[in-house]
């Protein structure tokens, strides 16, 4: 069996390490919808999402793999860390559930990402810089897709608008946790390497926010409840998802096609 691999605390690092496990985990949650999804051009549509998240997802492991001498490849980083090392929002994590969750869920992170990699074109880290200004254009794209599905569903029929404000309610709570500051975020705003993820709050909530009232959906409450996924403590659902991911590279150490 192949042993874990260490990571490094040093901010910069956790910092990329955050947005990259939430691309790669948000990927591994939407390819789940290959094959089932409700018509042929959705199940190829959230694939060719979750393909684009994946090459982000690579691109931020590889960077933060050449660190600080760390000389760890994408692979090792994605397959071989710990549960309490992965450090992606716990969003990203809760089960597929229905199509109506997925659209919500994927409006919620799109938004979130655009508006992140938006800011992260400005970083004073040049390889991140260049990440973000190519992720950014898929960003925009899956907005736009997530968008005009969450108004067709919440504006649609009585049962479409049940689902789905069901499930806005369920993954509200969630969205916390994105906006949360504390002293990962702090030490990369002060290096110029990106901004404090609560600068993202207010638009994320105006973006997100016209598309629910054009949708009919009545925004929840906020509560005091903060999931902590970006931080290495994760809900129950992510220990299954790493089974499933890290099987072949635990069980056979370097096989290669």
């Amino acid at each position: 069996m192949q042993a874990s691999i260490q990571v490094s605390s040093d901010p910069a690092v956790q910092y990329l390490l955050r947005l990259g496990d939430t691309c790669l985990i948000h990927a591994q949650r939407l390819a789940e919808w290959c094959g089932h999804a409700p018509i042929l051009e959705e199940d190829i549509a959230l694939a060719n999402i979750a393909l684009d998240l994946l090459g982000q997802a690579r691109a931020l492991l590889t960077h933060v793999g050449s660190l600080g001498g760390a000389n760890l490849d994408e692979d090792q980083l994605a397959f071989l860390r710990e549960e309490r090392d992965y450090l992606n929002l716990t969003m990203a994590e809760l089960p597929r559930g229905d199509f109506a969750f997925a659209m919500l869920r994927n409006l919620a992170l799109s938004v979130f990402l655009k508006l992140l990699w938006e800011r992260l074109q400005e970083s004073a880290d040049p390889e991140l810089a260049g990440i973000a200004a190519k992720a950014l254009k898929e960003a925009r794209y899956h907005q736009e897709h997530a968008a005009d599905w969450v108004v067709r569903l919440g504006d649609g029929t009585e049962e479409s608008h049940r689902r789905a404000q069901q499930a806005l309610n369920r993954l509200w709570p969630y969205a916390a946790e994105m906006f949360d500051a504390d002293g990962v975020d702090e030490a990369a705003a002060a290096a110029g390497l990106g901004p404090r993820w609560a600068e993202l709050h207010d638009a994320w909530l105006a973006e997100v926010g016209a598309v629910l009232e054009e949708a009919t959906l009545e925004r929840p409450r906020d509560a005091p409840f903060r999931s902590d996924g970006k931080r290495g403590r994760h809900s129950e659902h992510m220990g299954y998802i790493l089974a499933e991911m890290q099987h072949l590279q635990r069980a056979y150490p370097g096989a290669v096609w």
